[in-house]
């Protein structure tokens, strides 16, 4: 994977850094696997703003991606990496022996014509998905599970990975790209490898209109608003706020701890992340 850093032949080029996609090698998705994605800019399923600064953007359609990995051991051909609008990483298609198709995270070193397989008896190769109990340990993986069954939920994001630091006790002791510690159930799948595209932390989008096309709007700060808009607004001259940096709706913004009362789950975690 490269990076194009253009020539500034205006403002916004001199900071805009690009991924190439060269190691895309199929443009159109696979009709079969997309659904529609409608814009919801925001808003629940009442019609309320739920997340912030979010609209517009360019129009979308989902493409339907094997986080379970449930087809074991039968050997699925790469047929293609594919760029996905939905997600920082790249997607593989693979065409599986028994005619089925289906799109998974593309992982680092993976190579259009290798061939994958998902079960317990497999090679710890990349591409591979097995469960925990048989990562060995010290071995990056990402796309892991939580709970045995339920599809992967940790390391979906480009570049990311997860180190299986030992099993025992039925349960698989993971660290986390973010650092912490955790015990997850040895039952759980993974994949073998680490997230493809690893460069995506350094993609500069370079001006404002690229982040639109994101579906992101723009985000105005409380002190630049009126008294009535925000708690930290008004004021004449500019201000440094006056008070506690607090949210729209009065709830202070930094410092105050945010977790909420233990959770069950959380047992399992060993080291917290900070």
């Amino acid at each position: 994977m490269t990076l194009i850093k253009s020539k500034p032949y205006t403002p916004s080029r001199r900071f805009t850094i690009l991924p190439a996609k060269d190691e895309v090698t199929k443009e159109a998705p696979e009709r079969q696997l997309l659904r529609p994605k409608p814009s919801r800019a925001g808003r629940n399923g009442q019609g309320r703003i739920t997340v912030r600064h979010r609209g517009g953007g360019h129009k979308r359609r989902y493409r339907v991606i094997d986080f379970r990995r449930d087809k074991r051991d039968i050997p699925a051909r790469v047929a293609a990496i594919e760029y996905d609008p939905n997600r920082s990483a790249r997607i593989a298609l693979l065409h599986y022996a028994d005619g089925e198709k289906r799109y998974i995270l593309a992982p680092e070193g993976l190579k259009v014509g290798a061939t994958v397989c998902a079960g317990e008896s497999v090679e710890p190769t990349v591409g591979n998905a097995m469960p925990l109990a048989k990562v060995p340990p010290g071995l990056p993986v990402h796309a892991v599970e939580l709970y045995p069954g339920r599809g992967a939920q940790l390391a979906r994001a480009a570049g990311q990975l997860v180190q299986v630091m030992a099993c025992e006790a039925g349960y698989a002791t993971l660290r986390l790209p973010s650092g912490e510690i955790r015990r997850v159930p040895d039952r759980c799948y993974a994949t073998i490898g680490q997230v493809g595209f690893i460069e995506h932390e350094n993609v500069s989008l370079g001006k404002a209109g690229r982040k639109r096309w994101l579906g992101i709007r723009p985000t105005v700060r409380g002190v630049a608003m009126n008294p009535i808009d925000h708690p930290m607004g008004g004021g004449e001259g500019r201000t440094s706020g006056g008070g506690h940096p607090v949210s729209p709706w009065g709830k202070l913004a930094k410092g105050k701890k945010t977790r909420k009362p233990r959770k069950a789950s959380e047992r399992f975690i060993l080291q917290r992340r900070k």
